[in-house]
């Protein structure tokens, strides 16, 4: 809204979240200040109140999600927030807090915003040795959370170069789905410390443990026991995952 100076900003700190402005996502009042343009489901920006500053986030209410022959419908914002979870449960925090809430068009998924450049996508990135390490463990997450729907356009690189990944609303699917564009990596060694994270996460899921119960209770019982499964199979392998057997690229691939 150019002109006004009561325009909120972006958040900037985002890899340092407190605890007032996750109080905000959870409590605050919402207003929605326009759709997303490019997406397939109604998106919405939306200004928090409450927080520590100004803040946006994205708004994806269930009502507002396409129904899909290969998903339960009206589940695509829980995926969201159980991919953030999972991201929390492995310490590897590159998705922004998302959570599920009420808001004005329903119940649905908020995520704290991320500003970014919108032309430094994951096809750039990896030209930029220094950002490698980012996407090779983005790769991995894909990987165990079975995400149907990696673009190049879901990794978001800020100003502190940080990548985050956003838009996981089809991931954990019980059937094997990977769609990605990061295959780049394929077949090469998953880093030790990598694979010791996802051990610890496992043994959390598999005992149910009181930090996996925020994820738990997001996806279903095949979903989870298939989660285990894909994480035994990264630790079996020990590499990055390889494309195929079905179609493995997404479309667009930005």
């Amino acid at each position: 809204m150019p002109g006004d100076e009561r325009s909120p900003r972006p958040a900037r700190g985002v890899s340092a979240v407190g605890t007032d402005l996750l109080r905000a996502l959870r409590e605050g009042e919402l207003e929605v200040l326009g759709l997303l343009p490019r997406s397939s489901n109604y998106t919405f920006l939306v200004r928090v109140d409450g927080a520590p500053e100004r803040t946006l986030a994205v708004y994806k209410p269930r009502a507002g999600e396409a129904p899909l022959w290969d998903f339960p419908e009206g589940t695509l914002h829980r995926r969201e927030a159980a991919a953030y979870r999972l991201s929390q449960l492995l310490g590897w925090p590159f998705i922004p807090p998302t959570i599920v809430r009420a808001g004005p068009q329903g119940i649905g998924s908020l995520q704290l915003f991320v500003e970014h450049d919108p032309n430094r996508h994951f096809f750039e990135q990896r030209e930029d040795p220094s950002l490698v390490p980012q996407l090779q463990r983005i790769a991995v997450f894909d990987f165990i959370a079975n995400n149907a729907d990696r673009k190049g356009g879901h990794c978001l690189l800020d100003a502190g170069g940080r990548i985050w990944g956003i838009d996981h609303g089809l991931c954990f699917n019980a059937q094997y789905k990977l769609r990605t564009v990061i295959w780049d990596w394929a077949d090469e060694a998953i880093p030790d410390g990598w694979l010791a994270d996802v051990d610890r996460a496992l043994a959390c899921i598999a005992s149910e443990a009181a930090g996996a119960r925020p994820l738990l209770a997001l996806i279903d019982a095949d979903e989870s026991r298939a989660l285990c499964q894909r994480m035994n199979a990264a630790l079996a392998s020990r590499r990055f995952p390889t494309p195929g057997p079905h179609r493995s690229y997404p479309w667009p691939l930005v």
